[in-house]
């Protein structure tokens, strides 16, 4: 029996690694906010020279630095020799979109997508309403608001294909679930206060192809089946991840007090799991047939969910590998890299957990305060906090850190590779870092 399950998992794993080489070999240098493969890794194309030092100071390496108008916390997006991101005004009544040029900086577009009379103010000094990433295809290039609206553009001249302005939710502290691309379709969370579900857009028309509600039980309702109060506690920023399990891609979502997986192809709950903690921002990864989920909050649950024929339903019993329940990330993304998941907390406490059984190798402090999430490249890691410091990490069972690198603005956008350079989106500059 045990040779016959350990067949089983091994299957599984090669299955799952052929769709992620696939994935890494065909896709642009940096087409989602998690890169070519949608895990915080770089290609190795991309990773090639990619230095470890720089410094504003000295211009150390600082290939060019762009002054970016409005706000936004979304990632750079990269391909075909150009860079994308969107930007908003502070009070979120205009949406923008930004393309320059990867080789010089220069402001290729500069486009009002989108504007709204009165969006729902923010409530926190974190957010921005540009804070979903686009996605990137060859032919296509898609941005994403939230409820404030979605567009597919010609990456070639800007020209609008498509837009979407009809798709309701009261983000409360703003949106920051960004789209991910499936097929012929583009998918997209809406964990908003009043409403939370995943929907299916056909990337070529917009139309709707199929809307889920979460069948989440938040037990807060009063006798009349309404919220005894608004707010966080069904609030979720997450973007999903896809993974294929039994010959059917899954799109794997954190919620809210659960988190789910759904058909991609028609949007039924395939299986769920609950836990106690809101707020979700980190996306899920995928090791051997594990899902390894982030449940956000400051009560942050890490843990790991056995995926085979059998995860079906609700597997808070059944299907639970292992659970840490304290000391783990809560906005950063969780990286998983050669089997080993590294972390940072909020105040800047590095953290590498073996993906096996979710026991921890080590931690170290590095300092600083963290939104982004991390990056991994030729064996190093770097983590941008809020403060404008890159901490570079060498990847590994020990904690060793290769150097600490400055620039004058902080970081709450994740950073992005392409063609051996670093860019390194701050509060108000897009900066490529680059030999």
């Amino acid at each position: 029996m045990f040779r016959a399950n350990s067949l089983i998992l091994q299957m599984l794993f090669v299955a799952f690694s052929a769709i992620t080489v696939d994935a890494e070999e065909t896709r642009l240098p940096w087409p989602d906010r998690g890169g070519p493969t949608m895990n915080g890794r770089v290609a190795k194309a991309d990773a090639k020279n990619l230095p470890l030092k720089w410094n504003e100071e000295s211009n150390l390496n600082i290939a060019w630095k762009v002054e970016l108008e409005g706000e936004g916390h979304s990632t750079p997006i990269i391909g075909d020799g150009r860079i994308w991101l969107t930007a908003a005004t502070p009070d979120g009544t205009k949406q923008y979109l930004y393309c320059l040029a990867e080789e010089s900086g220069e402001v290729l577009h500069h486009k009002l997508l989108f504007e709204n009379a009165e969006p729902e103010p923010l409530g926190n000094n974190i957010n921005t309403y540009a804070s979903p990433s686009c996605v990137l295809e060859k032919n296509a290039l898609y941005v994403h608001f939230g409820s404030y609206g979605t567009a597919c553009l010609n990456p070639e001249t800007a020209d609008l294909i498509w837009q979407r302005m009809d798709i309701e939710g009261r983000h409360f502290r703003g949106p920051g679930s960004s789209p991910v691309i499936h097929k012929d379709s583009i998918i997209l969370t809406f964990d908003c206060i009043d409403q939370q579900f995943l929907t299916s857009l056909n990337k070529k028309t917009g139309e709707t192809n199929w809307r889920t509600p979460r069948s989440t039980d938040y037990g807060d309702l009063d006798e009349n089946g309404l919220p005894k109060r608004e707010g966080d506690m069904r609030k979720g920023y997450g973007t999903p991840g896809l993974v294929e399990v039994n010959g059917r891609t899954q799109v794997v979502s954190i919620g809210s007090r659960a988190a789910f997986a759904y058909d991609t192809e028609t949007g039924k709950e395939i299986w769920t799991i609950t836990h106690d903690d809101y707020n979700a921002a980190a996306r899920p990864s995928f090791f051997k047939n594990y899902a390894i989920l982030n449940t956000g909050s400051r009560g942050a649950n890490l843990l790991a969910v056995k995926l085979d024929e059998t995860t079906a339903g609700n597997v808070d019993e059944s299907h639970v590998a292992w659970n840490r329940e304290r000391g783990n990330s809560r906005l950063a993304t969780p990286l998983l890299h050669d089997g080993l998941i590294y972390m940072v907390t909020d105040n800047g406490v590095a953290i590498c957990v073996d993906a096996d059984n979710g026991e921890e190798v080590w931690t170290d402090r590095i300092g600083g305060t963290f939104v982004a999430s991390p990056i991994a490249a030729n064996g190093h890691l770097y983590f941008c906090n809020e403060e404008g410091i890159t901490s570079v990490v060498k990847a590994g069972r020990k904690f060793n850190l290769v150097s600490k690198n400055q620039l004058k603005e902080g970081m709450r956008s994740s950073p992005a590779a392409a063609n051996g350079a670093i860019f390194l989106r701050t509060f108000k500059h897009l900066y490529k870092i680059s030999k």
